[in-house]
């Protein structure tokens, strides 16, 4: 057992970063996490993390998981956390989209960095009645996505034996594979196990390059830039961009970037879409209406809404090609 002094010691460090209410709170977590483990590798344990944590990790990183609904998922640097608001939407999507055993769906999630989306959305849903695809150019990502789905109890498609049917299990696959390159879609549909979805998910990145700069070291030095920056024509000199579609110049720096993919591979001549189906993003502060914009301009996605977070903050923007009341499109 720790005594009262190296508790107080411990959480004077944290107090001294984060603030007394936060410092409390985190240090609670911290001994949650190792209270298994025997006392010297305890005391070990907890002297690392409180270090690590007092240098600006970010703590989900130090723990290892994250809560996200009923799921808990595993984290790790420099794959992107999944955050409550990303959270609450997804719980949200799930209460509107109502797939069954007599009309299963498919499920594409671009930009899916720990699974956290299509992962949820298969615990929420029924069994079998969702197989879902998470595409990322990240290769820890895919890597994580993986884990993540063996965590939660998820079985990819090729998991599913003659004896354990598809239609006792909801599914998931990882894909490593750039959305922005121009093959991105003609790739999906070689495959032909991957076309046409009814759901298209994403959290993309769309922090603009000018509030990217003022994010605290806690994020911008540990979360990959790939997951964050909205802006890929601003990435660094040594990233190879040569390939992809030019950002309009009217969106250059705005962190729009992805919605403009987005719309294209959602547009009814690619054929990634379903004719009835929903594509829901995550934005960002003050970007649903440019992205409401584009998604009908570009992807032909004519019904749309917005959906805002607990928070009050227009967060979402859901769209299809057709109306769709329950939806409120």
């Amino acid at each position: 057992m720790l005594n009262t002094v190296q508790c107080r010691h411990y959480l004077a460090q944290l107090t001294r970063v984060l603030g007394a209410q936060s410092a409390k709170l985190e240090l609670a977590w911290i001994l949650q996490s190792i209270h298994h483990r025997q006392p010297p590798d305890r005391h070990l344990a907890l002297s690392s993390m409180v270090a690590r944590r007092v240098s600006g990790e970010p703590l989900q990183y130090i723990l290892g998981t994250q809560p996200f609904g009923s799921l808990q998922l595993l984290t790790r640097p420099p794959v992107l956390i999944p955050r409550p608001e990303t959270e609450d939407w997804t719980i949200r999507l799930s209460e509107y989209v109502k797939p069954t055993l007599e009309a299963p769906i498919k499920l594409l999630d671009l930009c899916t960095g720990s699974g956290c989306i299509p992962l949820l959305l298969c615990k929420l849903w029924p069994a079998g009645t969702v197989r879902t695809t998470g595409v990322d150019i990240s290769s820890d990502a895919i890597q994580l996505a993986e884990d993540n789905a063996k965590h939660c109890g998820i079985l990819s498609t090729s998991d599913v034996t003659p004896s354990a049917t598809a239609s006792a299990h909801n599914t998931f696959n990882a894909v490593l594979a750039d959305m922005r390159d121009p093959v991105f879609v003609s790739t999906m549909k070689s495959s032909g196990e991957f076309s046409p979805f009814h759901v298209i998910t994403s959290n993309p990145p769309y922090i603009p390059k000018d509030e990217y700069e003022q994010l605290p070291p806690s994020v911008k030095d540990y979360e990959d830039i790939r997951a964050l920056l909205g802006d890929p024509d601003m990435y660094p000199n040594d990233a190879d961009i040569s390939h992809l579609s030019p950002t309009p110049r009217s969106d250059v720096g705005r962190g729009l970037s992805f919605y403009h993919d987005i719309a294209r591979l959602a547009h009814k001549q690619q054929g990634l879409l379903a004719e009835d189906g929903v594509v829901a993003v995550e934005v960002g502060k003050g970007q649903a209406d440019d992205v409401t914009a584009i998604f009908k301009e570009e992807g032909n996605l004519q019904h749309t809404a917005i959906w805002k977070d607990p928070w009050d903050v227009e967060r979402v923007v859901v769209a299809s090609p057709t109306r769709n009341v329950r939806l409120g499109l």
